[in-house]
């Protein structure tokens, strides 16, 4: 009697040990088979062994198939999850030019123009004589009217006074123009040293940093554009983006070359089917 029972116990654990359970379908397809939703309120164990309970994962990292009868493996990876009501980098503009704006220099008096506002026509010389950077424009589209555009402008700028042991100054802008209209500008100055040692030449950087909020969907138009305010000396030398006439070596256009970076940022919106 003994013998017999033994015998009904093994067969029935080696029946149980090689059975396929199905949950929501009459053939499972492996030993645990569900079709329909799960729930599960604690952790998720991978790789465990009939000694050792499985690896639950770090907080952030995602489960990684390694293939086909390969127990799959939690893994951390640089990809960020955005979340609706976050900001996303959509995408981003680099230009650089070496050209620059040369126009400006020795003869021209200035605009004499101090202010500027935002949406002023770059056409209209009324709000200022404007010389664009050429190879700085952009294109790009605009597809969600919450968003953040963050501008990045920094040049060279490089005058010589007719004169060493003088100082002289010019006075100039350079702004942001969207669709032909002003987003952002800075004023600014450069002046030459009583320095013979230096020949009157004096190197400047200019930076411009903005950002601009909902932006209309569509396409845009971006460009860089300069102006002389004023000068002390209307023979003063003077350039943007790269070096002026008699520089003598002293700078080249790479040295003082434009470069322009833009960040295109969108809001984040999920839509429910």
């Amino acid at each position: 009697m003994k013998k017999i029972i033994f015998c009904c116990v093994v067969g029935f654990f080696s029946f149980y040990a090689h059975a396929q359970v199905g949950i929501g379908t009459p053939k499972p397809k492996s030993t645990l088979d569900v079709n329909g939703k799960t729930t599960l309120r604690k952790e998720l164990r991978v790789g465990g062994t009939s000694t050792k309970a499985g690896n639950a994962g770090l907080n952030g990292q995602v489960l990684v198939s390694q293939g086909e009868g390969k127990s799959p493996v939690w893994k951390s990876i640089n990809v960020p999850f955005m979340e609706e009501g976050q900001y996303k980098l959509i995408n981003s503009y680099l230009s650089s030019d070496q050209v620059g704006v040369t126009e400006l220099s020795n003869g021209i008096q200035g605009d004499g123009v101090s202010r500027n506002n935002v949406g002023d026509d770059i056409k209209d010389a009324s709000k200022g004589k404007w010389v664009k950077i050429a190879g700085l424009k952009n294109s790009f589209m605009i597809k969600n009217g919450k968003n953040r555009l963050t501008y990045q402008f920094q040049t060279g700028v490089e005058m010589r006074a007719p004169q060493s042991t003088i100082s002289d100054n010019v006075r100039f802008a350079c702004a942001v123009f969207r669709n032909d209209k002003l987003v952002a500008v800075r004023p600014d100055r450069v002046a030459s040293s009583n320095n013979s040692g230096k020949a009157g030449i004096q190197d400047y950087v200019f930076t411009l940093n903005y950002t601009e909020i909902n932006v209309p969907v569509g396409i845009q138009n971006l460009e860089i554009a300069c102006r002389k305010i004023s000068t002390s000396n209307v023979n003063s030398q003077f350039a943007i983006g790269r070096d002026v006439q008699s520089s003598n070596g002293a700078s080249n256009a790479f040295t003082l070359e434009s470069n322009m970076k833009i960040d295109v940022i969108e809001y984040v919106t999920y839509k429910s089917n």
